[in-house]
Formats: C-alpha cells, sequence, structure tokens
C-alpha cells in the first residue's frame, strides 16, 4: 500500500470515527435532552447567552458530524466544531483538571483539535469535497484528495 493510499484510508477513518462522536452529541441535545435541557444546561454552566449557543452548539455537532462522515465541506465544518469545542473549554471545562472524570478537558481538546486538523488536510481521497474542489476554492485550496 502507497502512502498516499494510506493516508486517505486514516483521514476517512477519522472523519468517520469523530462524526460519530459529533453526530451523537448532537443528537443527544437535540433528541434525549431537548432544547430546554439543552439551554438548561448551559445556563447551569455559565455559558453565556444559552438561548443562542444551545442552539448553535446543537446543530454544528450535528451537521459537523454529517459533514465529517460524508466528508463534505470538512474545512468549514472542522473550523466551526473546533471553535465549538473551544467554547465547551473555555466556558465549561477549562478549570477542572485534564480528566474528564473530574469534568475536565481531554475529551473537548482532542474532538476539538482532531477536527481542526481535518480542516487543516481535508476530507481525502474518499470524501465528497473531492468533487467540489474543482468548483469552490476555499476547499480547493486544502488537499481534497
Amino acid at each position: 500500500m502507497n502512502s498516499t493510499v494510506f493516508r486517505d484510508i486514516a483521514i476517512l477513518l477519522a472523519r468517520l470515527g469523530i462524526g460519530v462522536v459529533f453526530l451523537v452529541h448532537g443528537l443527544q441535545k437535540l433528541t434525549v435532552n431537548g432544547y430546554s435541557g439543552t439551554k438548561a444546561g448551559f445556563e447551569g454552566m455559565g455559558v453565556p447567552v444559552p438561548q443562542v449557543t444551545a442552539f448553535i452548539a446543537t446543530w454544528v455537532e450535528i451537521l459537523g458530524g454529517i459533514s465529517l462522515i460524508l466528508g463534505l465541506l470538512v474545512p468549514v465544518f472542522g473550523v466551526l466544531l473546533f471553535l465549538n469545542m473551544l467554547g465547551a473549554y473555555l466556558f465549561v471545562h477549562m478549570g477542572n483538571g485534564v480528566y474528564v472524570s473530574d469534568g475536565g478537558w481531554e475529551l473537548v481538546a482532542v474532538l476539538g483539535l482532531a477536527s481542526l486538523l481535518l480542516a487543516a488536510v481535508g476530507a481525502g481521497a474518499f470524501g465528497l469535497d473531492r468533487f467540489l474542489a474543482p468548483k469552490m476554492p476555499f476547499v480547493r485550496s486544502v488537499r481534497a484528495g
């Protein structure tokens, strides 16, 4: 297996794994907690403007998860997911140490930085961005396969 094929398979596996985690977290906010429960949770954690941020976080995670799974607009959603996790770090997890079991930042750091890395490297050969690259400069500027 040459290095390009290995790279594209590695990107695909990373996109799928990270995308599924974001998708299920967003769906949990939407279907399990509901908007009011998510908003109340954000209020309790001191997240600013919880009526807006609960909505944004939910839909960035759902749409971003789908985006990563499909390899569609990965540079855009990679950055949005990174910013979402940066907000989670700054407003919720920063003062709690590293460990997720203590409310720490390890999970949001890994998810956020992995999303940023995907934004930088693109979807790879096994993503839909490959077909958009000729038509969309912001996708083309990232190696799309």
